[in-house]
């Protein structure tokens, strides 16, 4: 079992950033893939971004892509997704995610545990 807390959503102004936390509890957070997903009112659950188990690799969608940038620090036990130049289309509940066996990154369906979201608006 895992749980997730997200933390360090807000209110910012187009152009601003911000940087999302992902608490993990457990001792096995390294044995999970990690997942970004956002959804605004109204619409899907989409993803945002992925990170392998040991960090190496990263998936970004296009929109995102070139703004966003995940991280994890496993002796932490917390994943980061770091923000930078933020769109108000960007604004959406975001959620952390953890897989133990993650193929389809993309997929809301392939990962195992979710946090509770935290808010993001972003100001035009």
């Amino acid at each position: 079992q895992v749980q997730l807390v997200e933390s360090g959503g807000g209110l910012v102004q187009a152009g601003g950033s911000l940087r999302l936390s992902c608490a993990a509890s457990g001792r096995t957070f390294s044995s999970y893939a990690m997942g970004w997903f956002r959804q605004a009112p109204g619409k899907e659950r989409e993803f945002v971004a992925f990170i392998s188990r040991g960090g190496a690799m990263t998936v970004y969608p296009d929109s995102v892509k070139g703004r966003f940038t995940i991280s994890r620090d496993n002796a932490k036990n917390t994943a980061y997704l770091q923000m930078d130049n933020l769109k108000p289309e960007d604004t959406a509940v975001y959620y952390c995610a953890a897989g133990a066996t993650v193929v389809t990154y993309t997929s809301k369906y392939e990962y195992d545990y979710w946090g509770q979201g935290t808010q993001v608006t972003v100001s035009s």
